[in-house]
């Protein structure tokens, strides 16, 4: 319950006083005939006279003036008084403070720069300084020079072409080096707008994490079997019988 200040029940209190005064008609009657009956007595008439007849004329005046008075107050216009005579409400105390919410709200979301981009920028100083240590100390399999005159077999492309190259051995170049990359592709590219789930979830992202894993596996299948299952001639070999014809 809001606490009514301590000046507040102050006047109320004075006004309720003067109400309950108003109300009993004691002194401001009094007050009233008291000016009346001195301005009814003569300076002529001494004291005798003022005993004697000075007391009748005082009576005969007193009831005008009395009567002058409640017709004053019959005229004047009623005060609006609540209960008990109170010529006040009050309806409540307001304490005076902010009205404006300042409190921030949690995110889960942060700026570009400079969370991520300094992350990703320490990320490839740290990947450029380790290739760097390696390349001093570990040589490159680089082999000896192309020979024209001698074409090594199985020619095999880099391990990141080799599952184009598979493709070639399975369907026709337009088939397995435009079609099937291209609608791969075209499929991620659609990803996003297919599902539109905003959660970063595993367990809520289950079309897109399925999506990605049979792209990889597809992709990752082909580029094993075309390292270690192709021998000479680019037949199909198993590599525990025929050994490995695969380098890096």
């Amino acid at each position: 319950m809001t606490e009514i200040p301590e000046h507040l029940l102050k006047r109320a209190q004075e006004a309720k006083a003067k109400a309950a005064a108003k109300k009993g008609g004691g002194a401001p009657s009094g007050e009233a005939g008291a000016p009346t009956q001195a301005s009814e007595t003569t300076p002529g008439d001494g004291p005798d006279a003022a005993a004697a007849g000075g007391g009748g004329v005082a009576t005969q005046e007193r009831a005008p003036a009395t009567a002058t008075t409640t017709a004053a107050r019959a005229a004047a216009p009623p005060v609006a008084a609540g209960p008990d005579g109170h010529t006040q409400r009050l309806l409540t105390v307001v304490k005076s403070g902010s009205i404006q919410d300042v409190r921030a709200q949690p995110t889960d979301k942060v700026h570009t720069w400079p969370h991520l981009l300094v992350v990703e920028f320490v990320a490839s100083l740290v990947v450029t300084a380790f290739l760097l240590v390696f390349s001093a100390f570990v040589n490159a399999p680089l082999l000896t020079l192309a020979n024209f005159n001698l074409t090594p077999n199985p020619s095999k492309a880099p391990w990141y072409f080799l599952g184009l190259q598979e493709l070639l051995t399975m369907f026709h170049p337009m088939v397995a080096g435009v079609t099937i990359p291209g609608i791969g592709i075209f499929g991620l590219i659609l990803a996003p707008f297919i599902d539109r789930n905003p959660s970063n979830k595993p367990e809520d992202r289950k079309f897109a994490i399925s999506l990605m894993t049979i792209f990889l596996m597809f992709w990752a299948v082909l580029v094993i079997i075309g390292s270690f299952f192709r021998g000479p001639g680019f037949n199909f070999v198993f590599p525990w019988n025929a050994g490995l014809f695969f380098e890096l």
